[in-house]
């Protein structure tokens, strides 16, 4: 009987563990000890630190990126091309005939002096026309003019003539036309279109287009054939 007594008191003992000293560590949700986040820092892989090679690759580029666009800001700014300039000087009227609607004959001589401003720049027009317009229509066919080339601050004077066929235009122009001649002034506009390009030493820029318009006013009267004057001082736009 004594021995089943030790034994049912054993049974009922509410502490197992004969060892008094041991005790159970219990952890919570969402946190880690604090050495276990210590040795874990420790054995991060490589590639999540930074990787100083790269780093000092970057920054050798990134300077001479910056170097290479200050070097091109001073170039750009000592060779900037200023452009050309368009002045017409003279102009003749060497036929005219605007009383066979819807047609109208023109055949005109004009002087345009072209200047390059540019003191470090030469300009080369690997394609110009040019042709005459009244109240935004042209009265003139197109015409190609040879290539040309203005050495730096330099000038060129070309006299194209312009004209001579019949151009179909609207009853608004041939009616405008015959009013302004009967009254003595005829303005017209002289349009230039092509492609030109800036040349500093040996270093060649890419085309630009090229769309020129001078406002011309002459004093025209019906019948009259010849240099006519030009009222004020004709106006060019320039655009590349």
């Amino acid at each position: 009987m004594a021995e089943m007594q030790i034994h049912h008191q054993e049974d009922h003992n509410p502490n197992p563990n004969p060892n008094p000293t041991h005790y159970t560590q219990y952890r919570f949700p969402g946190k880690v000890p604090h050495q276990q986040v210590h040795n874990m820092d420790k054995a991060t892989p490589s590639r999540f630190k930074p990787n100083a090679p790269k780093r000092e690759h970057c920054i050798c580029i990134t300077v001479f990126l910056l170097l290479l666009g200050i070097i091109l800001l001073i170039l750009w700014l000592a060779y900037h091309p200023s452009k050309p300039r368009f002045t017409v000087a003279s102009a003749a009227v060497y036929g005219l005939n605007a009383t066979t609607p819807p047609l109208i004959s023109i055949s005109m001589q004009l002087n345009i002096i072209i200047r390059n401003p540019n003191r470090r720049v030469s300009i080369y027009f690997d394609r110009l026309s040019a042709y005459v317009s009244y109240r935004n229509q042209p009265i003139t066919p197109h015409v190609m003019l040879p290539p040309l080339y203005l050495e730096k601050h330099s000038a060129v004077s070309l006299s194209p003539e312009i004209g001579g066929v019949p151009v179909p235009v609207s009853e608004e122009v041939t009616n405008g036309f015959a009013m302004d001649e009967a009254y003595g002034v005829v303005g017209v506009k002289l349009v230039f279109y092509g492609r030109l390009r800036w040349k500093a030493g040996d270093i060649n820029s890419a085309h630009y287009g090229l769309y020129v318009k001078c406002d011309v006013l002459m004093g025209l009267r019906k019948g009259f054939v010849g240099q006519v004057p030009l009222l004020g001082a004709p106006v060019c736009d320039v655009n590349t």
